[in-house]
């Protein structure tokens, strides 16, 4: 009896597949499991094996034609005919010959089928899980004791919220990031001297609000509805702060009237507060302005998002040596990459790149961000 193989589901939303060369010609025998034709997706080159013996009459497709997912790829004179379901009646009297559904061991994909063979697995004896008791490799390792190769995690609380902020802060705010290096070679000399009470961090805040009071469309909310920009003549700095299952960000409250060693203080309460999970409601509400510090986990650059509903992020990356030119030599400096993402709506790219330059700008000639002794 004829059997109609159809192009299976190759997975991740693959709909369709060119043919690129049949391996086994019309007329030809094939065994089951041979491979039968070599298809292209858009992902991959597949090798397509024959799910059952026999001897091919039709190819659904010459080469270099397309089929969709479900269409018939090759039809095949099978023995296996004499154990298969036997057709409805009305079919039978009018000599149709339909799609048999071959047995359940069939129901696999290519790269289960070689998953078993690899791992000694009869993949007869295997229950599938996928679209229709389809067998996916996930199966065959799991019957093969391997254990599943993915893991599900629930998403809720923390993950959750951070989520749901991130998709409304990208698909809110038209977000463009700028990125420039800063030459923090004077200023990690000076907190050097100031160790070991000081990092970064607190010259970074300071320079931050500096140039916050000189941009202050950056340290602002929008309200859509109502059609106003809020310009916020207060200074409350986020500090994106890793905790143990998402980013929490603390807010250092009034940071303009804070010097460098109460920032300093005000930091490190905050950050343990949160890595621990102890902090309190009002510490996590009300920011104008955040900054990102990735680079104390080793990034150089990124495309912070914006915590709504904030307008600017300010990205800081790791301080590393490099070689630069000054004054026609080449001399190694300390630099550290920034990078600033705005919301399009109310910053524009001139006043970004104001902003950014300022707080490099003070960065570089820290004289001003000088601790008090």
């Amino acid at each position: 009896m004829a059997f109609e193989f159809r192009l299976p589901d190759l997975g991740e939303g693959i709909h369709e597949a060119e043919v690129r060369r049949w391996l086994v010609a019309e007329g030809q025998p094939v065994r089951e499991d041979q491979p039968l034709v070599e298809v292209e997706t858009d992902k991959a080159v597949v090798e397509i094996p024959s799910p059952v013996a026999g001897t091919v009459l039709r190819h659904g497709a010459g080469e270099a034609q397309v089929v969709a997912v479900g269409s018939v790829l090759v039809t095949i004179e099978t023995a296996q005919a004499a154990t298969a379901p036997a057709q409805a009646a009305g079919e039978e009297s009018l000599g149709i010959v339909g799609f048999v559904a071959p047995p359940a061991s069939l129901q696999a994909t290519p790269v289960a089928r070689r998953v078993a063979k690899e791992l000694g697995v009869e993949i007869t004896q295997v229950t599938g899980t996928g679209p229709g008791g389809r067998i996916t490799e996930e199966d065959v390792r799991a019957h093969a004791g391997h254990g599943p190769a993915e893991e599900r995690v629930p998403l809720r609380g923390l993950r959750k919220r951070i989520a749901e902020r991130m998709v409304q802060s990208a698909f809110t705010a038209p977000h463009v990031t700028a990125m420039e290096e800063a030459d923090v070679t004077t200023l990690a000399a000076l907190r050097e001297r100031a160790q070991p009470r000081l990092t970064f961090l607190p010259f970074i805040v300071k320079a931050v609000v500096a140039a916050l009071r000189d941009n202050p469309f950056l340290n602002a909310s929008i309200d859509m509805d109502a059609g106003v920009i809020i310009l916020k003549r207060y200074y409350h700095i986020g500090i994106a702060t890793a905790a143990e299952d998402g980013l929490l960000v603390p807010v250092i409250r009034d940071a303009d009237k804070k010097d460098l060693w109460e920032i300093a203080r005000e930091l490190a309460r905050l950050t343990e507060a949160a890595r621990t999970r102890a902090i309190g409601h009002d510490d996590l509400h009300g920011s104008t302005f955040t900054i990102s510090n990735y680079g104390a986990f080793g990034g150089l650059f990124g495309t912070p998002i914006i915590n709504p509903p904030e307008v600017a992020i300010l990205g800081i990356g790791r301080v590393q040596d490099k070689p630069v030119v000054r004054d026609g030599q080449i001399v190694v400096r300390k630099l550290m990459g920034v990078s600033l993402s705005f919301d399009h709506r109310v910053v524009d790219g001139e006043g970004a790149g104001r902003f950014l330059r300022q707080v490099i700008e003070r960065l570089e000639a820290p004289d001003d961000l000088r601790p008090v002794p």
